[in-house]
């Protein structure tokens, strides 16, 4: 007869999440998707430093999750990302002023200028 603890735990192992776990590790490796990652994420977030606005306090981040905080009087970061959703770019607005970009790991530099050119609309419009 069991024994409580004897049958399992929380954080006990299970045979498939840890094969779905070592696949997704292999594809992640095999498809240089850290190495796009850091490249793209390097080119992203060099390209968002060059965006000249006033409402921009600071841009910042690392790999693929780059956050664009605003000045307080720009009015939070909710206004800009429903905007540029009507534009196509989906973003999440976080800490009333930051908005954060996470794109797939799977993103190229014709994406990421085609994102840019959205982007520094909507800034320059609103």
């Amino acid at each position: 007869m069991l024994q409580p603890g004897e049958h399992g735990s929380t954080f006990g192992g299970n045979p498939l999440a840890c094969a779905v776990a070592r696949a997704a590790l292999k594809l992640l490796i095999e498809e240089g998707l850290v190495q796009n990652a850091a490249e793209m994420g390097t080119y992203f977030l060099d390209r968002l430093k060059q965006i000249k606005n006033p409402k921009i306090k600071e841009v910042r981040g690392k790999g693929l999750l780059i956050g664009m905080e605003f000045f307080a009087e720009a009015g939070g970061a909710r206004h800009y990302c429903e905007k540029l959703k009507q534009k196509g770019v989906l973003c999440k607005d976080t800490h009333d002023h930051v908005l954060r970009f996470a794109p797939p790991l799977i993103i190229t530099k014709d994406i990421i200028d085609w994102a840019l050119e959205r982007i520094e609309d909507v800034l320059s419009r609103h």
